[in-house]
């Protein structure tokens, strides 16, 4: 009966999203990966990771990739971006993005 209320307790958590976007990084979007936009200046990379395992449980990776983007996304204001590019996949939690300032 233990593992069973651990393992229940451990997948309900792994839903939910931890991470939650700051008023300031509402106005920030994600472009595709690929070229750098146009009209754009790049002001810097940001390097963002969360928890992609609990215990022995590997979190579902959508969720992990949308709360990689939601941090770089509270991250750019502060460095003047208002875009984000992710520069790869995530790998073992963590994610780098190019932060760009757009017209």
């Amino acid at each position: 009966m233990r593992s069973f209320i651990l393992l229940t307790a451990v997948v309900a958590l792994s839903a939910c999203t931890w991470v939650p976007l700051a008023p300031s990084a509402k106005g920030v979007r994600v472009i595709a990966a690929g070229a750098a936009p146009a009209n754009c200046e790049k002001q810097g990379e940001v390097s963002v990771s969360v928890k992609d395992k609990v215990a022995f449980y590997e979190r579902n990776n959508l969720r992990v990739r949308d709360e990689l983007e939601t941090l770089a996304r509270n991250e750019a204001p502060g460095i003047q971006a208002n875009t984000i590019q992710p520069l790869g996949d995530p790998a073992n939690g963590e994610q780098r993005f190019a932060a760009y300032r757009c017209r």
